[in-house]
C-alpha cells in the first residue's frame, strides 16, 4: 500500500497512463476536428468560409447558448427560493375535498345532462354504462377563517390553516389517463422523456446547499399503491443527468449506494475519489462529453452527501410538541406524516425544490371510505408543514403546492347505493392549492359550474401552472430552454400564461 503515498506527478506518468493517453490523442484528434475526417473532406469543398478564425470548424451556434441563459437567470427578483410540492396521486376528488356542490342534493341519482357534458371524452371504464348518476358528496362542508371558505369535514387540520391558502378550483388538463396524465404535470407533456419540474429548476437555479441534492424525492410507504410510480416522473430527460432528482428512502441507506461497504473503513475515500476525478477529466478532455462532468459532479456530491445525508434525516433531536403537531405517524420514518416533518429540516437545508408523492387516491368505488382513510393520513401533517413553515419564518420565502393529476367526475361510475359510489377520472375541471411565497393568502380563484364538470370563470391550464411556478422563483418560463435534438426546449412547451390575479 506504498504507492498511496506516491505523489500526484508520479501517478500521471505510470505505463498505464502514458498508454491511455496515446489512445487518446489518436480520439481527440478525430473527435476535437467537429465531425472528424468527414468535416476535414467537407472543408476542402467548401474552403475557409466554413472555419473559424483559429481554423477550426464551428460548432453551429444559432442564438443564445445554454450559457448566456443560465446567466441572465433570475429574470427578476423571486418571490420563493424554494418550494415544496405535495403530488396526491390518483387524483383527489374536488367534490369531497374542496369543491361544494349543494345544489347537487336535489338531482342524486338523476342522469347527467347532455348539456353539460357536451360529448366530452370519458375514460374506457365508464364510456358503456347505461346511464351516468349523479351523486352528491355524502360529507359536510362548513365555512372556515375569515375568509370563509368551504371545506370538508375530511379535513379539519387543513380548514384551521385555510387563511394561508391561495384555493384554485379551476385547473385542467387534456390527460384523462394517469400515466399521461402524471407525466404531464410532472414534465409539461403527456410522453416521457422531457426533464421533470425540479430538473429544469435545478438546471436554471443550481444549488443553495452544496451538500445535498439540489431536488430531493420523498415517496410515502403508506399510501395505497394504487397507480404506479416511476423514476422518471423526477427523471432529467434530455438535460444531464446531475440535475435529476434523488429519491431519499427511509430505510437503514436513505440513499442507495451512498455509504461505504462493509468492512471499508473509509479512511482513503477522497484520495480515491480524487485519483477517479482525474481520469474522467482526462477523458472530459478528449471527449468533451457533459456525461463526463455530471458523473464527476455526482461523485463528488456523494462524497460530501456521506456526512449531511445522515445528519438531516435524523429526528432523534425533534422536540414532542413536532411530532404531536404532525401526527402520531410522524414517528414512522417512510409515512407521509414523517416525510412531512423531514421536509421541512430539508427546507431549513435550502433544499430548492421537494416533492412528496402519497399514493391511493383512485378511488372508482368504495369512495367514501376511501377518501376518508387519506384525508386521515395526510391532513394533520399537510396543515402542520404550513403552520411549521410559518412558525420558523420559512413559509414567506417557501412555495407550497398540493393536488393530483386530475380530478373526479359528478356522476357515479359502476352502482350507485345509499353509502357506496365511485367516481371516474375527470380533468376538465379540478382543484389544487398553493400557500406561501408570492401567493395570495385565503382566496379561492376560479369557478365550476354546479356540476363541477366545466369551468366558468378563470380556467388554468397545467402549463400556465408551470408558468406561475416559474415565474415565483423569478424566472421567465418562455427564456428557461434547452437544446436537443435540434430545437429549443421549455417546460411549458409553446404555450402558458403566468396566473398573475393570485400573486401578491
Amino acid at each position: 500500500m506504498s504507492n498511496h503515498h506516491h505523489d500526484e506527478e508520479f501517478r500521471l506518468n505510470t505505463p498505464e497512463f502514458e498508454q491511455l493517453n496515446k489512445k487518446l490523442e489518436r480520439r481527440e484528434f478525430l473527435t476535437k476536428t467537429a465531425m472528424g475526417l468527414g468535416a476535414i473532406a467537407v472543408g476542402s469543398l467548401f474552403g475557409k468560409s466554413l472555419f473559424g478564425k483559429s481554423g477550426t470548424a464551428m460548432a453551429g451556434s444559432a442564438g443564445d447558448t445554454e450559457q448566456d441563459i443560465l446567466r441572465a437567470i433570475p429574470h427578476f427578483a423571486p418571490k420563493a427560493k424554494r418550494v415544496v410540492y405535495l403530488f396526491m396521486s390518483g387524483g383527489p376528488s374536488q367534490f369531497e375535498l374542496f369543491d361544494y356542490k349543494p345544489k347537487l342534493a336535489t338531482m342524486a341519482g338523476q342522469n347527467l345532462p347532455d348539456s353539460v357534458r357536451k360529448g366530452q371524452r370519458l375514460t374506457g371504464m365508464s364510456a358503456n354504462q347505461s346511464s351516468l348518476p349523479v351523486v352528491p358528496s355524502f360529507f359536510k362542508f362548513n365555512q372556515h377563517g375569515q375568509s370563509q371558505t368551504w371545506m370538508s369535514e375530511l379535513m379539519p387540520h387543513t380548514a384551521q390553516v385555510v387563511d394561508d391558502l391561495c384555493i384554485v378550483k379551476s385547473v385542467f388538463s387534456e390527460q384523462i389517463n394517469h400515466d399521461p396524465a402524471i407525466t404531464f404535470f410532472q414534465t409539461g407533456n403527456q410522453l416521457p422523456g422531457r426533464p421533470s419540474i425540479g430538473s429544469w429548476l435545478s438546471y436554471g437555479l443550481g444549488s443553495d446547499n452544496n451538500n445535498l441534492p439540489t431536488f430531493i424525492v420523498l415517496v410515502s410507504k403508506n399510501g395505497q399503491k394504487d397507480q404506479p410510480l416511476y423514476s422518471r416522473l423526477w427523471g432529467n430527460g434530455f438535460l444531464p443527468s446531475k440535475f435529476q432528482g434523488v429519491q431519499f428512502g427511509s430505510g437503514k441507506d436513505p440513499v442507495l449506494f451512498l455509504n461505504n461497504p462493509e468492512g471499508y473503513d473509509g479512511n482513503d475515500r477522497k484520495e480515491m475519489l480524487d485519483y477517479l476525478s482525474k481520469l474522467n477529466k482526462l477523458q472530459n478532455g478528449a471527449y468533451g462529453d457533459p456525461e463526463v462532468d455530471a458523473r464527476i459532479a455526482q461523485y463528488e456530491m456523494a462524497y460530501r452527501m456521506q456526512t449531511s445525508v445522515p445528519e438531516v434525516m435524523s429526528t432523534a433531536n425533534e422536540p414532542n410538541e413536532a411530532f404531536e403537531m404532525y401526527g402520531p405517524d410522524s414517528r414512522d420514518p417512510g409515512t407521509y406524516a414523517a416525510n412531512c416533518l423531514l421536509a421541512r429540516k430539508l427546507l431549513e437545508k435550502d433544499v430548492k425544490f421537494l416533492q412528496l408523492y402519497h399514493q391511493g387516491w383512485d378511488q372508482h368505488s368504495s369512495l367514501p371510505k376511501g377518501i376518508a382513510q387519506q384525508c386521515k393520513a395526510t391532513d394533520q401533517a399537510t396543515a402542520a408543514l404550513i403552520k411549521d413553515l410559518k412558525q420558523r419564518g420559512l413559509l414567506e420565502d417557501t412555495l407550497v403546492i398540493w393536488g393530483g393529476e386530475f380530478g373526479r367526475t359528478v356522476y357515479s361510475q359502476g352502482k350507485l347505493t345509499a353509502n357506496d359510489y365511485g367516481r371516474d377520472h375527470h380533468p376538465r375541471c379540478f382543484t389544487m392549492w398553493m400557500a406561501g411565497a408570492g401567493v395570495k393568502p385565503g382566496i379561492t380563484y376560479g369557478e365550476t359550474d354546479d356540476f363541477s364538470y366545466n369551468i366558468v370563470k378563470d380556467p388554468v391550464h397545467v402549463h400556465d401552472f408551470h408558468a406561475t411556478l416559474l415565474h415565483l422563483m423569478g424566472i421567465d418560463h418562455e427564456r428557461l430552454t434547452y437544446k436537443f435534438q435540434g430545437r429549443r426546449f421549455r417546460l411549458t412547451d409553446v404555450e402558458g400564461k403566468v396566473v398573475k390575479n393570485i400573486l401578491t
